[in-house]
């Protein structure tokens, strides 16, 4: 009787572990993958999402180029254009999940556009799906200005270069 119930507590304290663990999955769709450093960029998300009281679960970023993102956008959402990211959530409750599409064309010529440095307006992008999942909308009226306004407070937070020591820049 006392085995299974040291059995019990000690199952029950490993899925609440498991349960907490934010996990952060890199996929590629016809382009390589920003060499992200996996631990500073799932630390600057889960921040991010600890500040709008949510907590991380499985996140998946596809990066891709805009033939693949005009494809899913056609496929799930029935729009025929071109777009930075799509976020499908699968966020319950207070904990946020879901995939990410990104295409990695659209953020190089949105950076152009703003006159901003590439990976910034990539880190832009990549943390914009995450409020999305935290719940908050850019398409409604305001919506946008609000969505702006959470982001630069996301990327304030941002531990400096997000990229691996080997890449070759963060400008």
């Amino acid at each position: 009787m006392l085995f299974r119930q040291v059995v019990s507590r000690f199952f029950s304290n490993f899925v609440s572990f498991i349960e907490i663990m934010a996990e952060i999955n890199i996929l590629t769709q016809g382009v390589d993958a920003p060499p992200f450093d996996l631990s500073l960029l799932t630390g600057w998300v889960e921040a991010v999402a600890a500040a709008h009281s949510r907590s991380v679960g499985r996140l998946t970023y596809v990066f891709c180029d805009d033939d693949y993102i005009l494809q899913t956008n056609r496929q799930f959402l029935q729009h025929d254009y071109y777009t930075d990211i799509i976020t499908f959530d699968y966020s319950n409750a207070r904990r946020i999940a879901g995939d990410m599409v990104i295409s990695l064309d659209t953020v190089k010529s949105n950076a152009r556009q703003g006159g901003v440095g590439e990976y910034d307006e990539l880190c832009r992008v990549v943390i914009h799906g995450v409020l999305h999942l935290c719940g908050i909308n850019d398409k409604g009226p305001g919506e946008r200005e609000v969505m702006e306004r959470h982001e630069n407070a996301a990327l304030a937070m941002r531990p400096g270069c997000l990229f691996t020591e080997q890449a070759v820049s963060c400008d």
